[in-house]
């Protein structure tokens, strides 16, 4: 499960500045002309009863939720983290000081969009900062046993280097971990083993607000190349074609043991909730109207029809989703399926498309009815078909979301946040993502529940 949003995730492909160009004469004016730029919030906006509304989690976080959003669309995944500041801000532990978190640095639109510049600015030097060193110590597998001195070296300056710019304050280090995994994958080392390698390495020997001394980094330097072979060193990503992540996802889904899931045993499958809260319309109140105000308000027309059509007992199938998307996307007719393969998470995934991929998505969509499931696992399953279906060109993680919204509603229920649904991306080949969404649409409905009683 990803964390879309946040920078925590991000491999080495995603933040190499060698891929990714970027001026930052311009930054100022892209990010003015951005739409969370023409929507900053404000305390002292009368539409917003701060008795009623918690700022920081309502207010401040989906505006800057929704300004990440717009910064990896325009330049890509790596932005994902110029709000990866100091200690215990937005997302702990990171190299960024000119950001805290909504609730202190947003202030004035002047003062707040100053701000974000610096803070993508200063989120950028630092990448370009460990490119400089990664190249700094070029090692090379064929003299590695010779030369691991200096893998041991590379890897020591590297963990004093991050231990410096975030100030070894909170959590700090898991951004360096993952520094030290970048450090690995630039120079061959395969993913999975440079994950491994850097979690025995540091096995906890980092602490918060404790800065290492050279003894300690010393240690796991020693810890993190010992092991390394020159076999471990001559990893290139395959270059073959990608395979059908649709029929993945299909093998999967029939994996997944969904019926046991526990809405039946703690509550969650027991009757309608109406929170005071509407979390679905909320978020495309504050997120979405922050990327673009046409987008919340096709959302929430689409939101209405949802609900009218499962109050009337539609049936779930593609002709549904395609009226719900027609507003959307702001089509003038319903959007059509797609005509050829989709790609999706920068191209990582591929969907394909075939003369049987309609009636097989009506056959997933008309499995959201069976009632042997719990409530929150259809609804997650669903949510994902429509994603790894992808019917539209456009769009489809918002189909998606209305899809399991369509669900609940159907069972009379609505949830007070969809927060923890919405941030994440799932892989389709991971049966473990599927468990992960159905415990965070389980997680929503106990709390809408609990906030209704």
């Amino acid at each position: 499960m990803l964390n879309t949003l946040h920078p925590t995730d991000l491999t080495w492909d995603d933040v190499d500045p060698a891929d990714h160009p970027f001026d930052p004469a311009s930054v100022a004016g892209v990010i003015r002309s951005l739409g969370p730029a023409r929507r900053v919030p404000s305390r002292l906006d009368p539409a917003i009863d701060l008795t009623r509304v918690n700022w920081a989690w309502e207010v401040a976080k989906p505006w800057s939720d929704a300004m990440t959003h717009v910064l990896m669309e325009r330049y890509g995944r790596w932005a994902a983290g110029w709000r990866w500041s100091l200690g215990e801000g937005d997302v702990d532990g990171g190299p960024v000081g000119n950001w805290c978190c909504g609730s202190h640095s947003i202030t004035n639109p002047e003062q707040t969009l100053d701000r974000v510049v610096a803070a993508l600015c200063e989120w950028r030097d630092w990448l370009e900062r460990l490119a400089e060193w990664f190249e700094a110590y070029p090692l090379d597998p064929e003299t590695l046993d010779a030369d691991r001195i200096l893998w041991e070296r590379a890897a020591r300056n590297l963990i004093l280097q991050v231990a410096d710019r975030t100030g070894a304050e909170s959590g700090w280090y898991g951004h360096c971990r993952q520094v030290l995994e970048w450090f690995l994958g630039y120079w061959g080392v395969a993913p999975e083993p440079a994950e491994r390698l850097v979690r025995q390495a540091v096995a906890g020997r980092f602490k918060s607000w404790t800065a290492p001394d050279t003894v300690l980094a010393d240690e796991v330097a020693e810890r993190l190349v010992g092991p390394l072979r020159p076999q471990d060193i001559d990893w290139s990503p395959d270059p073959g074609e990608l395979p059908d992540h649709l029929e993945r996802w299909l093998a999967v889904r029939e994996s997944v043991p969904w019926s046991d899931g526990a809405d039946g045993e703690d509550g969650t499958d027991s009757g309608p909730v109406t929170p005071a809260r509407d979390g679905a319309a909320e978020d495309f109140r504050f997120f979405d109207a922050a990327v673009d105000p046409a987008r919340a308000a096709g959302l929430l027309t689409a939101l209405e029809l949802v609900r009218a059509d499962a109050a009337r007992g539609a049936v779930l199938d593609f002709e549904l989703l395609r009226g719900w998307q027609q507003h959307v996307l702001g089509t003038p007719e319903p959007p059509p399926l797609r005509t050829r393969p989709a790609f999706a998470k920068g191209g990582e995934e591929r969907y394909g498309i075939g003369p049987d991929t309609r009636a097989r998505l009506d056959a997933c969509l008309a499995q959201a009815a069976d009632g042997r499931i719990p409530l929150a696992a259809r609804a997650a399953r669903v949510y994902l078909d429509v994603c790894f279906f992808h019917p539209f060109d456009d769009g489809n993680a918002r189909a998606a979301l209305l899809t399991l919204l369509f669900v609940l509603a159907r069972a009379g229920v609505t949830l007070d946040s969809v927060l923890l649904i919405r941030r994440f991306g799932y892989r389709a080949d991971d049966p473990h993502d599927a468990l992960s969404l159905c415990r965070s649409v389980e997680i929503h409905l106990r709390q809408s529940r609990a906030a209704a009683q």
